[in-house]
Formats: structure tokens, sequence, C-alpha cells
């Protein structure tokens, strides 16, 4: 009955809740431009306010960038943080909006009501959802389920520099039962999905070298080492003719699919035919062995993402090239270690360069995998919470991407986090006219406050 009232209450405030969204809206927290800073700094005391009208004990915690905004309230019951980030994409091409980004408008959408604004997904609009359950619930009951920990950062759009340090200096404080994150999207319209695993991520930048500078083609072809041919051969060999990485120890750490997911996984009826169609493909390319979900969702990769080398501009110049490039990114699952597989992948193109070439390394980045064990009873009650809000029972699902964000919950605070969020794939984030749907902040709202009544113990 309690929830019930909640619910109520959570329809009847929907206009003042947009509202509020609406006014977070409108500062413009870009975080990658200095000339923001302000105005980030301005959206991050807005969000303390917040939490302080909720009664959370909360405050700006300074970092040597922008600040974090943490909260906390007392109470019976598990211990919960939430997270979410404040800072948003910058707008560019303005040109290309129809409307002022930071002039949030409500209009018509193709299936009702969006909220138009940057940011109005990632994440403030999602970030809110769980801000007005919170209130709502305090409306209803007088104090808020649980004991939550709010976390918001400022930099996630930047690369959150301040965040590993942060965590690890505050690693007592912040350390709860369980991690909540709104930042992803419905499996599909009408179907939510927890999010259980994410793919971590490894970037390379390899450059061969031969001659001290570029040569003619026909003074010296078929006698001098051309890097491209070095070069291409080695990507080449990155994978077999059944799209299986052929660097040895690869797949050590790779877990087979929890026969859970796998049902849940084969029940979903994944198109794709369609999935591929929408861009111009038709054929899976990824290991022969796996379905299309697998490949995209718990299957390690070894992607070539450009590759550089030669002259390749505007008519026709017969050079051997003195150098060449190419960047690689791996997408690694389960236990896979991103830092023993950037010395196999090294190892492995240093055996293929021949005598008269050098090669270079550059690194972009490490993070490993993260699982959540959905074992933990939380994850089945949050399912079936979210089930009773949504036209279509809710899914454990799987995220091709990374969200660091969680594997740094699981590696220096030692928790799972359940990951559910409201947007849908339209909603244009990181470019023009984003968007976010009113249906989607509404039943979020709502989500949020099912899901804390039968998680949070209170």
């Amino acid at each position: 009955m309690t929830l019930d009232a909640t619910l109520e209450q959570i329809d009847h405030g929907l206009d003042a809740s947009l509202d509020r969204l609406l006014s977070f809206l409108r500062i413009p927290s870009i975080s990658t431009d200095p000339a923001y800073a302000g105005e980030t700094r301005k959206a991050a005391e807005w969000l303390r306010d917040q939490l302080r009208d909720l009664g959370a004990e909360a405050e700006l915690r300074e970092t040597p960038g922008h600040p974090m905004v943490t909260g906390r309230t007392g109470g019976p019951g598990r211990s919960i943080l939430f997270y979410g980030h404040y800072d948003v994409q910058p707008v560019d091409p303005l040109e290309l909006w129809d409307s002022a980004p930071f002039e949030p408008v409500v209009e018509a959408g193709a299936d009702g009501r969006v909220i138009r604004a940057r940011g109005a997904s990632d994440d403030k609009g999602q970030l809110m959802t769980f801000v007005e359950a919170c209130r709502a619930w305090k409306a209803v009951h007088g104090n808020l389920p649980g004991n939550i920990t709010f976390l918001f950062e400022g930099e996630e759009e930047s690369g959150s520099p301040s965040l590993i340090p942060f965590l690890e200096a505050h690693k007592d404080e912040l350390t709860c039962d369980l991690a909540l994150i709104c930042d992803t999207a419905l499996y599909r319209d009408g179907q939510p999905g927890i999010v259980t695993q994410l793919r971590g991520l490894l970037g390379e930048e390899i450059i061969i070298r031969a001659a001290d500078r570029d040569l003619h083609s026909g003074s010296f072809g078929g006698i001098a080492a051309n890097p491209i041919h070095v070069l291409t051969r080695i990507l080449a060999g990155l994978r077999d003719e059944t799209g299986r990485v052929t660097l040895p120890g690869f797949y050590d750490g790779v877990p087979q699919l929890d026969p859970v997911l796998a049902a849940q996984w084969d029940g979903l009826g994944f198109d794709a035919e369609g999935f591929l169609g929408a861009v111009g493909l038709a054929q899976p390319a990824g290991e022969q062995a796996y379905t299309p979900l697998e490949q995209i969702w718990s299957r390690p990769t070894a992607e070539i993402n450009g590759i550089r080398g030669g002259y390749a501009g505007a008519g026709f110049k017969t050079v051997l090239p003195a150098e060449a490039a190419a960047k690689i990114s791996f997408r690694l699952v389960g236990q896979q270690d991103p830092h023993r597989l950037r010395e196999i992948f090294r190892d492995w193109v240093r055996a293929q360069v021949p005598p008269d070439c050098s090669v270079e390394f550059h690194e972009h980045g490490a993070s490993p995998a993260s699982q959540m064990r959905i074992d933990d009873p939380a994850f089945e009650q949050a399912r079936q919470a979210l089930g009773a809000e949504w036209p279509e029972e809710a899914v454990f699902i799987g995220a091709g991407g990374s969200i660091p964000i969680a594997g740094y919950f699981q590696s220096i605070l030692g928790m799972d986090t359940i990951l559910a969020g409201f947007a849908r794939h339209n909603d244009q984030i990181h470019s023009p006219n984003e968007k976010y749907d009113v249906e989607s902040f509404h039943r979020g709202i709502r989500s949020w406050a099912r899901i804390l009544d039968a998680i949070s113990g209170a």
C-alpha cells in the first residue's frame, strides 16, 4: 500500500519533477571546455541543494578538476550507493540543433512528448529519475528508504581523471552493499534491461618504420622493406577465417555464458539481420561458433580502428612510405587481463617485424570487463520490480561497450552494480537534438521507487 501511495505521489508531482529537470538542463555544464567551468560548478551546487532538500547531508567535494557531489542519508536496511554524472557533452555543431541546446523544451515527438536539450538523456534526465523517486518516497514516508549514499561526478564526459583517486581516498565512506547506476538504455521500446556484464577495453597504436625517408617505388620497389606490407600482414593475422582471435593466450579468463543468461538472451528474439541491415550490412562477422548476441555482449574482439601510411591524397604518388601505423582496440570479457594482453600483443607483433624494420607502440587505455553476480537476490528483485512497471518483462542483458565506473566499483569498492536505464536508442546522445522521452522520465521515476521498495530492506 505504501508503494502505491509513492507511485501516486510520483504521478501527481510529474509536472513539478519536469520543471526541476528543465532547470537543471538550463545549466551548460560542459566539463571538457574550461570556459564552462563556472557553469559546471553551478550544476554541482544545484544538485547539492536538491539532495539537501531530500534531507541528505550533502556537500561539494573538491578535486583537481570539477567537484564531486556527495550526499548521505542514515536509516535501516541495505546500504546503497547511487552514481550519476552532471556534466554534459559539447553541443557542436550548433547549427544542426532545432532549438537552443540549453533552453530545454517539452515538445511532441513521434511516439509522445519528449524533453529536448543537451543532457536530457545523458545523464541529467536519467540521474533525476532517481532523485525524484527519492523525493516522492520522502513525501509519503517522511524519510528515504534504507541507507543511501549519492555520488555525482562532473568529469564523466572528459575521461573521469579525478574519479579513481577520489574512490581510493574515500573508500570507507563510499563502500556500500550495492551500487545503482542510471546511465543505460531500455533493451527495446517498452522492455527494460538490467546490464549485468560490460566488456572491458584495451587500446593500442603500432607504428612500423623502415627506411629513413619515403622512397621512389621505381628505384626501391622490390628490394626495400615496405612498412605497409609489414603492417597489413600482421593485422591480417589477428583473426582466423572463423573470426577467432589468434593471439596466444587471448582467451584465458574468458568464461562460458551463464545458462540463466543464455536462456534469457535466446528468448529476446534478437534480429541480427535487422540490426545489421540498419547500417547496410547483412552477415555477422564475429566468431562463427557463437550467436549474434554473444558476439556483441559476451565474446572478446580485436578490431582495427584506423590505418595510415604512404600517400592517399588526390592523384597518385609512387612512394614506399617510411612508416605505417594502425590503431587497434580489444573488447575484453570475464577475467581477461588488459595489461597482460598488451604485452602478449606487443610480443606477438615484435616477432613478425623483419630485421630492417622497427616497431613503436603507444597505449590508449586499459580497463577490465565487469560481470555482476546475479545470484545476489537484489538483481532478481530489481528485475521483477522493473517488469511490474513496463509493458514487457525486464531482462538481464549485456553491453558491448564499456562503463568503467562499474568496474571501479568492483575493483576499488568491492561492490556490484545494478545498471538500469530508461534511455531509448534514438535519444541522440552526444549529438544535436538530444532528447529524453517524458514516458522514460515518468516510468523511470516509478521504476526506481519500485526497485527501492524491493531491495532496500527498509
